[in-house]
């Protein structure tokens, strides 16, 4: 005999989108081991349901449409995406039951793409040599010919996007550190989680200091990040909030994902390799500088989408 649980009790076990956020806070003990006086934290984002921190932005996004009107069952969900705003668009509309639309460079991970037809979403793709920059020129030229058919979000330009880090992201570290944290760093790609975060914390904590990270050139391996001075750079994007830039090389970034696998137990993609990169150079940076510190970063996602990538196989 199937035993039914209470109407209240199958709600809040079927609700995959009340899973997004409130993700754990990781000590790095090993990162930090030969850096006295300095403990680093990471967000774990790969625990969001469709596996990165973008399920924030998506849904918030999402949600924002649908209060709008701009959203309705009579349109196409149409972005630009590197991957895992896609994805996170893919999985809500799934459960939500709108149409997904999505532009991408052809050399996204075959992982990706995967994940995306598995969700349902359709994919048009770009030249792969104009990274995020040109799946979004695409975009743009699909919604120009055809507005009346699809609800464009813009994740490179909609306030949504950040103001799910200010509501969420930016709360939950305040209050996993107990008010300890002294420093945030993390990379650039939309902005919205550097944004975001860093104006909860210079809102309810001054003396924090917010430190965003870039890749060092415009020809980079680090899917889904900009380097602000050659790329499009997105609306919301507001580069007065960083306290200071760390330019990140790619063979560090990957160097980094590599080490934390292999040392930490934690599978996780390049562009969280380049946020705890980045955190420990600021530890670093605290150390010389005599003080102590509680630096946080965040995992951007895990490693399933790109375990087909050539520099797992490098030896350091």
């Amino acid at each position: 005999m199937a035993i039914v649980a209470p109407r209240a009790e199958v709600q809040s076990v079927h609700s995959i989108l009340g899973q997004i956020g409130n993700t754990p806070l990781l000590r790095l003990g090993k990162v930090d081991e030969d850096l006295p006086g300095v403990e680093i934290y990471a967000k774990a984002e790969l625990f969001n349901p469709g596996g990165s921190v973008k399920d924030r932005a998506g849904l918030n996004m999402i949600l924002e449409g649908e209060r709008s009107g701009k959203l309705t069952k009579d349109h196409v969900l149409l972005d630009a995406t590197s991957g895992n705003t896609g994805i996170a668009y893919a999985m809500i509309c799934a459960i939500k039951g709108y149409r997904v639309k999505l532009c991408l460079p052809s050399n996204a991970s075959h992982e990706r793409k995967q994940i995306l037809k598995a969700y349902g979403a359709e994919m048009v793709f770009s030249d792969p040599g104009e990274g995020s920059d040109g799946a979004i020129r695409l975009c743009q030229k699909i919604f120009a010919e055809g507005t009346e058919n699809y609800f464009y979000p813009d994740q490179y330009g909609n306030s949504a996007n950040p103001r799910a880090h200010f509501e969420g992201t930016g709360v939950e570290i305040i209050r996993q550190t107990e008010g300890r944290v002294t420093h945030f760093v993390t990379s650039l790609g939309t902005s919205g989680t550097f944004t975001g975060t860093s104006r909860r914390l210079k809102q309810d904590m001054p003396h924090v200091k917010c430190i965003s990270a870039q890749p060092s050139s415009g020809f980079h391996g680090l899917e889904g990040l900009k380097h602000m001075p050659t790329a499009i750079v997105p609306a919301i994007y507001d580069a007065a909030l960083a306290d200071d830039n760390l330019w990140i090389e790619t063979e560090d970034a990957y160097r980094m994902t590599r080490w934390l696998g292999r040392n930490e137990g934690l599978l996780v993609g390049m562009s969280s390799g380049a946020n705890v990169h980045a955190a420990r150079e600021t530890g670093k940076r605290i150390v010389a500088a005599g003080q102590t510190g509680v630096v946080v970063t965040v995992l951007c996602d895990g490693a399933t989408k790109y375990l087909s990538e050539s520099f797992w196989n490098d030896q350091d």
